[in-house]
């Protein structure tokens, strides 16, 4: 039977792997090894600095086994959103790290790079022309969100990364891009369906996350065919089971019918989950839908000050009965101390666990009934100092708040830190989250191609 094989080591490039799982996936004869290496999930922040959210000694083991295993078995490596975020300092970093895998092991290959990042004045110019789009719930672009953007990329889909393969390349690594893009590359360029090639991508890119019990830090392998794919965790701890890979093709889903990227919408209306044998999984019927036009979905952060922060407890039972009222107190004394800074220059927030610390306003729960509180007090403001000052005053004045009831005379708060304050440095929030229309899905990715 005709079979693609495609080994996921890990759900994102650093987070690990038993290296006995990797050598039960090597031992299955995998088409190619393919490896999500970024998330917008950990926030803007590192985007906007420039940072990867992995370690780089964590990056380089994960890397270092692949590499070898692939350049000794002649099969190609992938690697997607490299440095976490893709943008050209994450690119730079996660390429260091491959240049010195190569000279420390004596690794040759034939390596694709493409890019992600976005020129602001282009973009600046297809907005203007209305080409830029809103991606629900957000609202409209400005070119003042383009302006303030330290880095800007785009989610390429799998287009570039197929060129790069039929040029030879045997090692791909590239900036920003849709996740399961990296998986289902090789398989669509060798003919197999797009639809189950995407669905199976969809699932890979989290690796052995879809198995139970689940892992991030685990090995999956897929197996497409012509009419469906299987899913098989690599570890003999761990099992596919119909409840977790639909549960894992469900997840960050706001539709649970049709899962949208680059270039059209993953359809799972006529999608069945089968359990072929005690670990594995059979998934068949998803489909591809085109879209009349391609778009890609644009990522830009901007820097929006500095943040402090100052962590304590609380165990009065007085003190947490009276908590709205002490954090009202505590805001307007901030706010009258610090008349004379214009409003909506600094912010402070205050992040209470054991009431609503993570789920805000959202949480359903009004009655607290812990028995102690965790409190988070934050500052955020254009300036390091800034941000220190207003915390420090606003932690000094709940440490010494008077509220009704209250019996001590010493301070509210049990602090587990000395000192008790933390500058937090660079804060950043996404400021672009938008689609861009395209002709061609490759010419906005070009491909550099090096001898390492």
């Amino acid at each position: 039977m005709k079979e693609f094989r495609v080994l996921s080591p890990t759900a994102i490039l650093g987070y690990g792997f038993p290296v006995q799982s990797f050598a039960n996936g090597m031992d299955c004869k995998p088409d190619v090894i393919a490896v999500d290496a970024g998330s917008t999930d950990p926030g803007p922040y590192y985007l906007g600095a420039g940072k990867s959210f992995t370690d780089r000694q964590a990056v380089k083991r994960d890397l270092a086994i692949m590499l070898q295993a692939g350049m000794d078995s002649g099969i190609p490596v992938i690697v997607g959103t490299a440095g976490g975020s893709g943008a050209k300092p994450h690119l730079d970093w996660c390429l260091d790290i491959v240049i010195e895998i190569a000279r420390e092991h004596d690794l040759h290959f034939r390596m694709a790079v493409i890019p992600s990042d976005f020129d602001k004045e282009l973009l600046t110019e297809r907005l203007r022309v209305g080409a830029i789009k809103v991606l629900e719930p957000g609202k409209p672009l400005t070119e003042k969100d383009i302006r303030e953007s330290t880095s800007v990329v785009g989610q390429m889909g799998m287009e570039p990364v197929m060129e790069a393969l039929a040029a030879g390349s045997q090692v791909v690594v590239t900036g920003r891009c849709y996740d399961p893009a990296v998986f289902a590359a090789a398989p669509v360029l060798a003919g197999f369906d797009r639809g189950l090639a995407v669905h199976m991508g969809k699932i890979l890119e989290c690796a052995a996350i879809a198995a139970t019990p689940g892992s991030g830090s685990d090995c999956m392998i897929g197996y497409l065919r012509s009419d469906h794919f299987l899913l098989e965790p690599l570890n003999p701890t761990r099992k596919c089971t119909t409840t977790s890979v639909a549960a894992h093709t469900l997840y960050e889903k706001t539709n649970p019918y049709l899962l949208p990227g680059p270039g059209g919408s993953l359809d799972l209306r006529q999608t069945k989950f089968i359990q072929e044998s005690e670990n594995t999984v059979r998934v068949s019927g998803s489909r591809f839908l085109p879209a009349p036009v391609y778009t890609i979905k644009l990522e830009g952060a901007r820097k929006v000050g500095n943040r402090a922060v100052s962590i304590a407890g609380a165990r009065d039972p007085v003190f947490i009965r009276e908590i709205d009222t002490i954090l009202a107190g505590v805001r307007d004394r901030v706010t009258d101390n610090f008349s004379d800074i214009p409003p909506g220059t600094f912010h402070l927030l205050f992040h209470v666990y054991g009431r609503n610390g993570v789920m805000g306003e959202l949480e359903p729960v009004q009655e607290t009934c812990s028995h102690e509180l965790g409190i988070v007090i934050e500052a955020v403001a254009p300036t390091q100092r800034m941000a220190n000052t207003i915390c420090s005053f606003a932690r000094s004045t709940m440490l010494h708040y008077g509220y009704p009831g209250r019996l001590a005379t010493a301070g509210n708060l049990a602090f587990p830190y000395s000192p008790s304050d933390f500058e937090a440095g660079e804060v950043y929030q996404f400021s672009i989250h938008h689609l861009l229309e395209v002709e061609d899905p490759t010419a906005a990715f070009p491909i550099q191609y090096r001898e390492v």
